[in-house]
């Protein structure tokens, strides 16, 4: 009796078994589908095992961030180790959630687990070509909206010294910047307040956005803000080139400085910032600096106060000693023309004594004790005395009648 002869009727059609369906499409599947293809996708979830060392991802394709087909994939443990190390030496980075890659992979059915693809081999290369074209689309689309160099326009302070940190604190990128900021030789205060994020992969887009949104609300508090941490492969830092947190660092209010920690190809946001240094050591080194710089211009300022201050009290001094001489030289001239109209004086005084006048053989009359100028002041009988160089005569007035 043949198959479908032992087969259950219902409504005059034939009932097929779970497992003779299953059966029939692994045998369609393999006979249509019989050898590997290069197959493009976005790994959305890794799915590895470490005890057992079987990864299974999950593959999507994607249209405008919405799922347009998913699919399950299996690489075995024996592959895994050979593709993730070989991905690993190519591109920087291992083989993680949000990477869009190029598989070599057959398509297998299994009644029990159903359709999957079994991956054979990842290209590496495809996907650092993948992430290219992606950073080139957002750097043009960043472009577009006039808000690529938005942050690079932004004034920093002369003194940066309240500064919000992204990072980690068991990040050695941090714990780097930490201590050559704060122990600096020169002894300058910095103010830091750490808003701790994830710094790779596809959650670092979200905890990196929501820590400056945090920020934003308290936008007064800060001169600028730091992102930093410790290196990593160009597929580890991926998430810098994606759209999102590259327009929120560009559009940010205060300066954004970056240092990631790498120093291959520059990422979107690291482009977009205020600066962008290669280590975080760097970007400590970068704000003491504009310390130094402000210290240099006070420097210089006092440096020149002294000198025009010095350079007045040296005039100073010089006018006083000219003056000083010019006095003293406009004093003895003074002086001595004053001493010779003295001196005239004096001779004048000398010539018009009494004693030489009456040398001159002139006499003086006295009245009483008064002397005489005008004769009809005199009476009949009035004694006279006459005085004379040498001696004295008394006379008495006879008036003539």
């Amino acid at each position: 009796m043949s198959i479908a002869e032992q087969r259950d009727i219902f409504n005059d059609r034939p009932v097929y078994t779970l497992s003779d369906i299953s059966k029939s499409l692994q045998s369609i599947i393999s006979k249509t589908y019989n050898q590997p293809y290069y197959i493009k996708a976005e790994i959305i979830k890794l799915n590895y095992y470490p005890r057992t060392g079987h990864c299974y991802p999950e593959l999507a394709e994607k249209e405008d961030e919405k799922i347009k087909a998913q699919m399950r994939a299996i690489i075995w443990s024996s592959q895994y180790k050979t593709i993730n190390e070989r991905f690993k030496k190519i591109t920087g980075d291992i083989i993680k959630e949000g990477i869009t890659i190029l598989c070599l992979a057959s398509i297998e059915y299994s009644p029990q687990y159903g359709l999957a693809l079994h991956i054979q081999d990842i290209e590496p290369t495809f996907t650092l070509g993948e992430m290219a074209k992606s950073k080139i689309a957002v750097i043009e689309r960043l472009k577009k909206e006039g808000i690529f160099n938005a942050n690079k326009k932004m004034q920093l302070p002369l003194i940066p010294k309240r500064i919000a940190i992204i990072s980690i604190e068991t990040s050695k990128g941090y714990s780097d910047f930490m201590i050559t900021l704060l122990q600096n030789n020169w002894n300058y205060k910095f103010d830091c307040q750490l808003f701790p994020a994830i710094l790779q992969g596809e959650k670092a887009i979200t905890t990196i956005t929501e820590q400056l949104a945090v920020i934003r609300s308290r936008i007064t508090e800060f001169d600028c803000v730091v992102i930093i941490r410790g290196g990593g492969g160009d597929v580890g830092l991926s998430c810098y080139d994606h759209y999102q947190l590259a327009r929120e660092v560009a559009i940010f209010p205060i300066p954004v400085l970056s240092g990631i920690g790498h120093s291959t190809n520059e990422t979107v946001t690291e482009m977009v910032a205020y600066a962008n240094k290669i280590t975080p050591t760097e970007v400590a080194y970068f704000l003491i600096q504009k310390f130094h710089d402000f210290s240099i211009l006070i420097e210089d300022f006092q440096n020149f106060i002294l000198k025009t201050a010095a350079d007045r009290i040296k005039n100073d001094f010089i006018n006083m000693d000219n003056n000083a001489r010019l006095i003293k030289l406009f004093s003895k001239q003074i002086i001595e023309k004053q001493q010779t109209i003295i001196d005239n004086y004096i001779k004048q005084l000398e010539l018009l004594h009494p004693e030489n006048i009456l040398k001159r053989g002139f006499s003086i009359t006295y009245h009483k004790g008064k002397v005489i100028t005008d004769s009809n002041s005199l009476q009949n009988e009035d004694l006279i005395v006459t005085q004379y160089y040498k001696g004295k005569t008394e006379s008495i007035i006879k008036k003539s009648t």
